[in-house]
């Protein structure tokens, strides 16, 4: 696993041992970043379910000003920040070890980008939208990496779906403001 783009390019990282963290796939990971791209330019973006923190990391790398990690998971976390260190990012980061609901309950910042890629089949995304979509700036997006028969809400909050992206057992689900939503179509 290796960052895409940006200034640590090409710097490979590490993940955790086990089956509990299911690194994304690199060509899911060029297209999550993709549908962002002229969004990432000094964006606040957070890592929810951070795992190895290659999603924060490759948001640092191509621009966003800070990036948050979070993952209830110690040793995640340890890797985290192993991985924030190599690519020498640290500066720009947060990293949280803790839940998300706790973290999501209590964090006063506002995100512009949200990455949501937690273990398949437990519904943390479903559990976890609501409060997420109340810590969004106005132009926030939200992007889920879930298995290809997970069923989203269609609207969470201000938020809804502005498109779903199908890469054979994995998709992508895309949260926009629903006034933003509606200018893209």
């Amino acid at each position: 696993m290796r960052v895409i783009t940006g200034i640590a390019r090409g710097m490979r990282l590490k993940t955790p041992e086990g089956m509990d963290v299911r690194p994304t796939a690199e060509k899911i990971k060029e297209a999550m970043f993709s549908i962002v791209q002229f969004d990432l330019e000094d964006a606040v973006v957070l890592d929810l379910f951070a795992g190895s923190g290659q999603l924060g990391i490759e948001a640092l790398s191509r621009g966003a000003s800070k990036a948050y990690f979070v993952d209830s998971s110690p040793v995640s976390i340890g890797i985290v920040r192993e991985n924030l260190k190599h690519a020498k990012l640290e500066e720009n980061a947060v990293v949280c070890n803790m839940p998300n609901s706790a973290f999501l309950r209590t964090t006063p910042v506002k995100f512009d980008i949200a990455f949501l890629d937690p273990p398949y089949e437990k519904r943390l995304i479903q559990r976890s939208l609501p409060a997420l979509a109340e810590k969004m700036s106005e132009n926030g997006i939200i992007v889920c990496e879930h298995e290809k028969d997970c069923r989203l809400p269609e609207q969470v909050g201000d938020f809804e779906i502005s498109k779903t992206y199908r890469y054979g057992q994995i998709s992508l689900t895309v949260y926009r403001r629903i006034e933003v939503a509606q200018e893209d179509e």
